[in-house]
């Protein structure tokens, strides 16, 4: 047996020594084999990770007593969200920065279709799923991303104001009185400050123009004294390079001084879009960032020094400079993206291009937690069931990028399956048929 299958054949205790660590969050003792076999239940390969088919998984010979035990650890149990994600991330981020530094913290939000309207934050609203609006929840989150790991440190539901203002559902739903109607950029800064108090290593911040276009979680970040490489919307208005408002009009006979910058309809900022169609071919670069399934990866890119031009006529002095990276492949018409970013004036374009692209992996997280971890299985409607499924599924994930860590995915897939991982539990009885199940053995 060769030393990496010796140590596969050891991932029961590694499993069992992360689970530990995790359920020192529990808060009493009686929650600590629940919350490790709701964890467990969430890497078995079976079709749908909500509470009955993993009960039947994880107790064939007592269903309803696992059923009654796990539903009520993630339903009812007030165990916190903020401690268990807080351990995942002591035992994850440290095998994740052993080879690369912690890079980024990325932020992005993901929806749920969802029937009906009694499950807690379901409303008409878009759904990046199913890219349409439709019936779903949103949660947004913070992921910590090192360049060849990641794992979401916050998560929280997006409250839409119809539920906000609605005291009745809440109440139903169990919705805490602390949690009004917030904005997804104010959501994510919440989280973000959350972070930058536990002291954990800083990273570049990265977002989509959902976010990158507001410019008040832009200037949090800069009050947190961040760094950030943000997508922004073509219409976003900047001064070009060089350029600023006009300094405040020279005092008048009478009264004060004016303080306020100015502008006149021949100095006008222009929109980033206008601002990309004055660049000249010489102005853009190829660049390669990073290895995909297909090859290197690479575009065109230009960046320059811009300012934001937002309101700055409220303003005394102009906003500061920043980067404006465009992309703007070879075969299109015009730019695809734009960013803006507080990243250091002297940083190299391939440097910064690679720092913007790697707002990537949060989606991979995404695409693991969903297909491979159930984080959207979830049947349950009130708040506190919504969040401890998502923090434990977020907890079995943590133990995938632990076992990544160990034996990187040969190739460049950085794929780990559930299938992957050998956890200890009874063969299912073959005549139990789980709701939902396309045929009678579908989840063995």
């Amino acid at each position: 047996m060769s030393p990496r299958q010796l140590d596969f054949s050891r991932q029961g205790e590694r499993l069992q020594v992360y689970l530990d660590g995790l359920t020192e969050a529990a808060g009493h003792a009686d929650r600590v084999v629940p919350i490790e076999n709701y964890t467990k239940g969430l890497m078995l390969p079976i079709e749908r990770k909500s509470v009955e088919p993993m009960a039947a998984r994880l107790a064939p010979g007592n269903v309803r007593q696992m059923h009654q035990s796990l539903h009520h650890i993630v339903a009812d149990a007030a165990w916190s969200d903020d401690a268990l994600l807080r351990q995942v991330r002591s035992q994850v981020l440290p095998a994740m920065a052993r080879k690369h530094a912690l890079a980024a913290w990325i932020v992005d939000d993901t929806g749920f279709p969802k029937k009906g309207t009694h499950s807690v934050g379901v409303t008409r609203q878009y759904c990046g799923q199913l890219g349409k609006q439709d019936n779903c929840r949103v949660a947004v989150s913070v992921s910590l991303a090192t360049e060849e790991a990641s794992i979401p440190a916050a998560y929280r539901l997006y409250l839409p104001e119809v539920w906000a203002n609605d005291k009745e559902r809440r109440k139903e739903a169990g919705v805490p009185k602390e949690i009004s109607f917030q904005t997804k950029p104010d959501i994510a800064l919440g989280q973000i400050r959350w972070l930058v108090n536990e002291d954990v290593p800083r990273g570049v911040v990265l977002a989509d123009a959902a976010y990158g276009n507001d410019n008040g979680f832009r200037d949090g970040l800069v009050s947190l004294e961040l760094s950030y490489a943000v997508g922004i919307q073509s219409s976003t208005t900047l001064w070009p390079p060089g350029l600023a408002p006009l300094s405040p009009r020279p005092k008048g006979k009478m009264g004060r001084p004016p303080r306020l910058l100015q502008r006149d309809e021949q100095h006008q900022p222009l929109t980033a879009k206008q601002l990309a169609l004055c660049l000249s071919a010489t102005d853009l670069h190829k660049v390669s960032w990073r290895e995909g399934t297909r090859g290197m990866m690479r575009s065109r890119f230009a960046a320059v020094r811009v300012r934001v031009a937002h309101r700055d006529y409220w303003r005394k002095e102009p906003h500061p400079e920043q980067w404006l990276l465009i992309e703007w492949p070879a075969a299109e018409k015009e730019p695809i993206k734009y960013w803006l970013s507080n990243l250091d004036a002297s940083i190299t374009l391939r440097k910064l291009v690679a720092i913007a692209k790697l707002r990537w992996r949060i989606e991979r997280d995404y695409e693991e937690l969903k297909q491979e971890l159930g984080l959207g299985h979830f049947e349950g409607r009130n708040w506190r069931g919504f969040h401890h499924h998502a923090t434990l599924s977020i907890a079995a994930y943590g133990f995938l990028v632990l076992e990544r860590c160990l034996f990187p995915p040969s190739g460049n897939s950085q794929r780990v399956e559930t299938e992957n991982i050998q956890v200890q539990i009874p063969p299912m009885q073959s005549e139990y048929t789980p709701r939902g199940a396309a045929c009678k053995n579908r989840t063995a």
